[in-house]
């Protein structure tokens, strides 16, 4: 009895590493915000710099993907 109250004591550990990824989109989405908001005139643009910054892995992705098929043309 006393080896199934041990095992129910137990306690899982888990070890998370890295995670550097999660800093690397942080800098990259103020960036972004401070890239599109300072450039933007009006509160529209500037509500739209902010959606930007949470898309900008995709937006970069896409204009690196046009510049590599016009390269080819």
């Amino acid at each position: 009895m006393s080896t199934e109250l041990e095992t129910q004591c137990e306690k899982n550990v888990v070890n998370v590493q890295g995670g550097s990824a999660d800093t690397v989109y942080a800098v990259g989405l103020i960036g972004a915000w401070v890239y599109y908001i300072s450039r933007a005139t009006t509160p529209r643009d500037k509500f739209i710099g902010f959606l930007k910054g949470f898309a900008w892995p995709a937006i970069l992705v896409h204009a690196l993907l046009e510049f590599f098929e016009k390269d080819e043309a």
